[in-house]
């Protein structure tokens, strides 16, 4: 099933804000909360966006456009986010996020893509071939799993004040999905 990019492009763009809205005001004892272990925090899910607005969508995307499968993309960075939180604030975190995916968005727009392009290929280090659609369509689920893997992280701390209602609040319930 294809895509309709526009769609692509109104989710990427609202991601920040939804971000914003959720975590701008809250307490800062919720930016460092976790679901146990190592698992990620707030700050840590926001870091991880950052670093990826900046290493990897759209110069993956411009990698497929300009040289297609001669050229492998290079290998995503999972901790590449530690240098980004270091001693940042969320509402930091939050607008850099804001500044970083306005422009990616304006120039995926800038870029007009068009049928062919979003077919044309790229090498993953780890898959192979992957097209310019697939990988549009990878970073907006991406997005989607993240902020579900915020409200978890949320929710957590309430997995017990709930009491009986936890049988029916489903985000107690889910464990994390990105993980391999």
């Amino acid at each position: 099933m294809n895509v309709d990019l526009s769609n692509t492009i109104a989710l990427l763009a609202s991601t920040p804000a939804a971000l914003d809205g959720l975590l701008r005001h809250l307490p800062d004892t919720f930016a460092h909360a976790n679901e146990g272990g190592d698992s990620w925090t707030p700050l840590d899910i926001v870091g991880h966006l950052i670093h990826g607005e900046r290493t990897d969508w759209m110069p993956r995307l411009r990698i497929i456009l300009a040289d297609g499968e001669s050229r492998t993309f290079a290998p995503f960075d999972m901790r590449g986010h530690e240098q980004e939180i270091a001693g940042r604030s969320m509402g930091d975190l939050l607008d850099e996020l804001a500044r970083l995916r306005a422009r990616s968005v304006g120039d995926l727009r800038a870029m007009d893509l068009q049928p062919e392009d979003l077919q044309r290929r790229g090498r993953h280090p780890e898959f192979g071939p992957v097209s310019a659609s697939e990988m549009l369509a990878t970073w907006a689920a991406h997005d989607l799993t993240h902020l579900h893997q915020l409200s978890r992280v949320l929710a957590y701390p309430y997995r017990e004040a709930v009491g009986p209602w936890q049988a029916y609040l489903g985000v107690l319930h889910c464990a994390g999905h990105s993980a391999k």
